[in-house]
């Protein structure tokens, strides 16, 4: 459940460390206000929303399937067998 938050949640918030790197680079302190102003955070809050939205589907494009049917954990003669795919 955490990579599922923290996966979308590092891509949204990149686009924002970029600019702080950005500002830091430029010898200028990156926690003035002047420097957020309403529109950088919103084209800076579109950008972090496009990576994460594109990064979802990327991931779900190329995650590993399953192949066959999955037989779930069961016990064999005493013993527990794990579940697996066959």
């Amino acid at each position: 459940m955490g990579r599922a938050l923290l996966e979308p949640l590092a891509l949204f918030l990149s686009p924002f460390a970029v600019y702080a790197v950005y500002l830091a680079l430029r010898a200028r302190y990156p926690l003035e206000v002047e420097h957020w102003t309403r529109g950088r955070v919103s084209v800076l809050t579109l950008i972090g929303l496009a990576a994460a939205v594109l990064g979802l589907f990327a991931i779900n494009a190329f995650a590993p399937r399953g192949r066959g049917v999955y037989v779930p954990a069961h016990i064999e003669n005493g013993a527990l067998v794990p579940g697996r795919f066959e």
